[in-house]
């Protein structure tokens, strides 16, 4: 039964992949009949949720998962993601640092947090987390992004205040 549902997941993956969500639910759902505790289908099929815009029921889905397996890092992250999209930063925040209480080099973590975070206004907090995701994955092309951005937004600030 095992292959049978990995067989499910990779084809309910694909259809996700090409942007066929309803297909790829659908194959999630049967999926989870047959094994309700899969923490892979959950946390896939709360992806395709919130790739359809259906946050809410996509945070339900990673509760559910992490209800599981409370210490998945991939069920806090995407979590933290869906709440983040739904303006709830400080929920957000929580999840980043759980999933850091669990890595604390966990580069994405980070930089989702600072992303919170400088939606919250907070940009000097933001960008050193940025800078810590880099320093633990210099190849983290959004921990490098968002740094240039906050800095540019933190020298515009101050280019400001200065003129006033």
């Amino acid at each position: 039964m095992s292959d049978e549902i990995d067989r499910m997941l990779q084809q309910a993956f694909d259809f996700a992949d090409e942007e066929n969500y309803d297909d790829a639910i659908n194959l999630y759902n049967l999926a989870l009949k047959k094994d309700p505790e899969n923490i892979n289908a959950l946390i896939d099929k709360g992806v395709t949720l919130q790739n359809m815009g259906r946050i809410k029921q996509a945070i339900r889905t990673y509760d559910k998962a992490l209800l599981i397996s409370p210490k998945s890092l991939d069920a806090l992250l995407n979590k933290g993601a869906a709440l983040h999209t739904n303006q709830k930063y400080l929920d957000a925040i929580e999840c980043y640092d759980a999933a850091l209480k669990i890595d604390k080099k966990c580069a994405m973590a980070l930089a989702y947090k600072g992303l919170s975070l400088g939606e919250m206004g907070k940009l000097s907090d933001a960008l050193k987390l940025f800078k810590k995701a880099l320093s633990i994955d210099k190849h983290f092309d959004l921990a490098h992004i968002s740094k240039q951005i906050a800095q540019d937004l933190l020298k515009s600030i101050k280019e400001k205040s200065k003129t006033q």
